[in-house]
């Protein structure tokens, strides 16, 4: 039961940031960074779990990493088959998606933006979490405008796109080391 719960949250958030990356396929910029932030405002007030809002707290909220790795195997799921039904939906979708694939590469590059993504989302919560939804509404348009990757937003454009690509794990990577490095250079010494 609690494994079923833990999945449906998981659905709940990657809807939520599918919701937000349909407005960017669809708006570009400068308007869809802005909305994207309906995405992660829903997860941390509805207390869904979003694996790049959970990951950087995985020592401080004591998460069990099979637990977190529920939570990663839900988002990608159910992320990819809302990308796949949004441009079912819309299928002007599809080709910004697959524009935006095409830009991806396995390189250092595309990794450190993947840990900088991390960073950044995990200030964003640390914020939220502190009384101010103001990291998430100024984090999330810099890391879209920077150019940072975001593993779950990616598993969704490639779902819209209807692809696959090699980047995602490294995205996946990416957004755990620099939420775990950002927690570790933050945190309160004991």
């Amino acid at each position: 039961m609690k494994h079923l719960d833990l999945l449906r949250k998981s659905a709940g958030a990657a809807l939520a940031i599918a919701l937000g990356d349909a407005a960017l396929l669809k708006l570009g910029t400068p308007l869809g960074p802005f909305l994207f932030t309906l995405g992660l405002l829903a997860v941390c007030y509805m207390g869904l779990n979003l694996f790049t809002g959970k990951c950087g707290f995985l020592f401080a909220d004591k998460i069990p990493l099979t637990e977190l790795l529920l939570i990663l195997l839900g988002n990608l799921a159910a992320g990819w088959v809302f990308g796949w039904l949004l441009s079912a939906a819309d299928p002007s979708l599809a080709a910004p998606a697959a524009e935006k694939l095409a830009s991806w590469e396995l390189s250092l590059s595309f990794f450190l933006k993947a840990c900088l993504c991390g960073v950044v989302m995990y200030v964003a919560v640390l914020l939220y979490r502190k009384g101010t939804p103001l990291g998430i509404l100024v984090g999330i348009p810099l890391f879209i405008f920077c150019g940072f990757q975001h593993c779950i937003a990616n598993v969704i454009t490639l779902g819209a796109a209807r692809s696959w690509d090699w980047s995602l794990p490294l995205a996946v990577a990416g957004n755990f080391a620099g939420s775990l490095a950002a927690w570790w250079v933050t945190r309160e010494s004991n």
